[in-house]
C-alpha cells in the first residue's frame, strides 16, 4: 500500500520543483498567502465562526430585510 501513502522526501522535492517551474518564484508568496487564507476560512466555517461582511448577526429564521423601492405608482 505504499503507492497510496503520503509522498516521501524525494517526491516532495520533485513536487516543489514542478510548482516552482509552473508559478515562478515571484508568485509563490501570493499563492501561499491565498492557500493560508483559504485554509483559515474552511477551519472557521467548520468551527461555526462565520464572519459576515456587514457585521450583522443574521439567522436563517429571520426573513431578509427588503429595501423599499419607489415606483412611479407610489408617487
Amino acid at each position: 500500500m505504499a503507492a497510496f501513502g503520503l509522498p516521501g522526501g524525494m517526491e516532495w522535492v520533485i513536487i516543489l520543483a514542478v510548482v516552482l517551474l509552473l508559478f515562478g518564484p515571484s508568485r509563490l508568496p501570493k499563492l501561499g498567502k491565498s492557500l493560508g487564507k483559504t485554509m483559515k476560512a474552511i477551519r472557521d466555517g467548520v468551527d461555526g465562526k462565520v464572519d459576515d461582511d456587514d457585521g450583522e448577526d443574521v439567522s436563517d429564521d429571520e426573513p431578509a430585510k427588503k429595501k423599499k423601492t419607489t415606483t412611479e405608482d407610489d408617487e
